[in-house]
């Protein structure tokens, strides 16, 4: 039996939020699917170039008691980046913890609103270590 990737599915408390921390990885939306008997919304994001490969945030419209509250039940979303450096400042730019930072010019963790680790990766060799990333500290959990 051949297996293939669909996508990662997570739960989010806060839709806008949590599209708008996607879209500062350069996720773009590709899909979304709103179910109003159930009431519920699936909005599919990908790469572009890497539809194929999207993360589904499921938000169910009257709340979810149910989310886990350290959002760990499942790992990590992993993604490759052209320059990690400009990626995390970026992201460090609109407010979001670098919980791992790209010390080795290689790999970063952060986590979305909704507390899923996100690593980061760099496409290719390691950028040489620059500062602040080569010395600063890991903050909380990743």
């Amino acid at each position: 039996m051949a297996l293939r990737y669909l996508h990662t599915m997570v739960r989010v408390k806060d839709l806008e939020k949590s599209m708008a921390f996607y879209e500062l990885l350069g996720l773009q939306e590709t899909r979304r699917i709103d179910n109003e008997n159930a009431r519920f919304s699936l909005i599919f994001m990908a790469a572009p170039g890497q539809e194929e490969c999207p993360v589904e945030l499921t938000y169910n419209w009257d709340g979810d008691d149910g989310l886990p509250s350290d959002g760990r039940h499942f790992g990590h979303l992993a993604y490759r980046c052209d320059n990690i450096y400009e990626l995390c400042q970026t992201l460090m730019d609109a407010g979001v913890t670098i919980n791992r930072p790209p010390r080795d010019g290689h790999m970063a963790f952060v986590r979305s609103p909704d507390n899923v680790s996100i690593e980061l990766l760099q496409e290719g060799d390691s950028l040489p270590p620059q500062e602040p990333w080569a010395s600063m500290e890991n903050t909380g959990h990743w």
